[in-house]
């Protein structure tokens, strides 16, 4: 069990390396190219931010639409990770993961310095802090499936219980994350456009 939990720390350390080399890569990408990227129409705009400070959200069509865009590329995630470019696909998801944090939180804090930092976290409040550890988990899972099938050649017609585990962990990551996608849906556009008011 202690050697599993070491296995299970150090997968995470690999994940939260390209997502930390991803993020260092978002940052220098956007200080490359700040001059096009936030120029006047650039990314956050004055004029985009001045719209969404005044405009209303259909919280159950926003959560619709969440919950397919967010479950759709975990699953995608998860099939792809029983080929044989499953662990390449991992470890890309987690450094464009990073890269697109990044460049977020660099465009938002050189154009508008503390107050955008601010308002990336309102922004990304409270619905990531599920999201940050059902990606991770299923990073995870999805490097073990891989290790399972062409590793260690788990995956076998005689021993099913590894695919029955497998798949009781995927469904708790996809509850994890689906409970992220209400968050997100129902709670963070009005502290958003709340946040946006007194921008």
């Amino acid at each position: 069990m202690q050697f599993a939990g070491k296995q299970f720390l150090a997968r995470q350390r690999n994940f939260l390396t390209c997502f930390g080399a991803g993020l260092l890569v978002g940052i220098i990408l956007i200080n490359i190219g700040k001059s096009i990227l936030l120029g006047e129409t650039g990314l956050f705009d004055e004029y985009t931010l001045y719209h969404m400070k005044y405009m209303t959200v259909d919280c159950n069509a926003l959560f619709c639409y969440i919950l397919r865009k967010r479950m759709g590329r975990m699953l995608i995630l998860a099939v792809l990770s029983s080929t044989y470019l499953g662990l390449v696909v991992c470890m890309g998801a987690a450094f464009w993961y990073g890269m697109s944090a990044g460049a977020f939180l660099a465009a938002l804090s050189l154009r508008y310095g503390l107050k955008g930092i601010l308002l990336a976290v309102i922004s990304l409040f409270p619905h990531y802090l599920l999201y940050m550890p059902a990606v991770l988990l299923l990073l995870v899972w999805c490097e073990e499936l891989f290790r399972g099938i062409y590793v260690r050649g788990e995956l076998s017609v005689q021993d099913r219980r590894f695919m029955l585990k497998k798949a009781g962990r995927l469904l708790l990551i996809l509850a994890v994350a689906a409970a992220g996608c209400l968050l997100e849906g129902y709670l963070n556009p009005y502290l958003l456009l709340g946040f946006l008011k007194i921008f």
